[in-house]
């Protein structure tokens, strides 16, 4: 039998809304080359996102688009590896061939030109399985405090602010500078603030306040990122729930989003590696622009290891579904801030060459349990009165290659209920 035209279209249709239901695609949106303090080639980094089964990778070298003739010399490429073993050269000929390597020797030294991206893109993308983002790790600061933050899906280099008279203005200045050219181009585009506690560069009030954007790391793989607060700081988890307090209670504004990512430096088995964190990104297909609008959404999460299913909030009811491993425990965290919660602080020293030479503590209000269920299907009402919630998602499973101590698998849904 012969198809019909109504058949032909239909099919067509049918494919079409088949294409575009929305899937989740992994990704990490903060990692490192030689392009500026990172130990290896872009494309040995590409390559090994790609083959540790990542849909996408954002490239975020400090200051700099991979977008310009770069060379640098072969002993100080090998100067940034520590580990033993063949070097990153023998590596990268080994990857790629003699044929694909740039080479001059100047002034006796044999130095190598770094691929651009428009170059070494053709060599991974491939429509719905791999993908580049172009991004910058914007590297600003105050004195000698970094204020770093991740640009995603930008088109023009971005030359960062900085010692302006706050750590807020700093934050600000360079949020407005992503978001001019995002308006200008028009192209979605998405900064988060990275690592707070690295060097104890600034606090939740901070992030808070400036409201230019809403995206941070609530976890960073590399290992100096204080991810665990001390006795004087908190940890991402209060952070994180400070901010979303003050940003819904005190700024009538909506709360951060958190993203996982690597923060990775090194590729030859030293420290600050990756595979550590990451995002998984629920979007209609994979295109940066797809990618960079569901996160805007809230419709993605963090994860250090645990995988989700499903995660959604419809019907007054948390629903989450964990892709549960044989023999792992699971349980799930759901913190949040009541209304009338105590917004009660009180200032603690903190120890020389802190930014801040005092800082805030927060009640236990902030950010408080509100139920742990265990298991891999969780359902959960809440009542109403929260300004926000959130659920981690602990795995009993040890984490493979950790950045802190004790670390076990987790995961990171997005604040919820907070739209009324």
């Amino acid at each position: 039998m012969r198809p019909t035209i109504f058949s032909i279209l239909l099919l067509g249709l049918l494919s079409t809304a088949s294409a575009a239901e929305p899937r989740w695609y992994k990704g990490n949106t903060h990692t490192h080359s030689l392009w500026s303090d990172g130990n290896d080639f872009p494309e040995m980094i590409t390559d090994w996102y790609k083959q540790h089964g990542y849909d996408f990778l954002a490239i975020s070298d400090h200051n700099v688009l991979q977008a310009k003739e770069v060379w640098m010399s072969e002993p100080a490429i090998e100067k940034r590896r520590k580990a033993l073993g063949k070097t990153t050269m023998e590596k990268y000929r080994a990857r790629f061939g003699d044929e694909w390597v740039t080479t001059r020797v100047k002034d006796g030294v044999t130095e190598v030109r770094l691929k651009k991206l428009e170059e070494y893109r053709p060599k991974f993308e491939v429509p719905e399985k791999f993908l580049i983002v172009q991004a910058e790790e914007i590297s600003a600061g105050l004195g000698k405090v970094p204020i770093h933050l991740g640009a995603v899906n930008l088109r023009e280099e971005i030359k960062p602010i900085k010692d302006l008279g706050s750590v807020q203005e700093v934050l600000r200045a360079n949020f407005q500078l992503m978001n001019e050219q995002s308006k200008r181009l028009g192209v979605p585009m998405l900064t988060h603030i990275n690592h707070p506690n690295f060097r104890w560069a600034f606090t939740a009030d901070d992030m808070a306040a400036v409201l230019e954007e809403n995206f941070w790391e609530i976890y960073n793989g590399h290992p100096g990122i204080n991810w665990l607060g001390d006795e004087t700081r908190v940890g991402h988890e209060k952070l994180w729930d400070i901010a979303n307090t003050l940003r819904i209670a005190q700024f009538k504004a909506p709360p951060m989003y958190g993203v996982g990512t690597d923060d990775a430096h090194n590729y030859h088995g030293e420290e600050a590696s990756p595979g550590r964190g990451w995002v998984m990104v629920r979007a209609s297909k994979l295109d940066p622009d797809e990618l960079v609008k569901a996160m805007k959404a809230g419709d993605f999460y963090a994860s250090s290891g645990v995988t989700l299913d499903d995660v959604s909030f419809t019907d007054g009811t948390l629903r989450i579904r964990i892709h549960a491993e044989p023999g792992v425990i699971y349980e799930t965290v759901i913190r949040g801030t009541l209304q009338g919660f105590d917004a009660t602080t009180t200032d603690v020293k903190t120890p020389p060459g802190d930014t801040y030479p005092t800082r805030k503590i927060y009640s236990e209000d902030v950010g408080r349990t509100l139920a742990k269920i265990e298991g891999s299907e969780i359902v959960w009402k809440p009542t109403g009165k929260e300004l926000y919630f959130r659920a981690t998602v602990v795995s009993s499973k040890p984490h493979p290659n950790p950045s802190f101590k004790d670390q076990t698998e987790m995961a990171w849904t997005q604040p919820m209920g907070w739209k009324k």
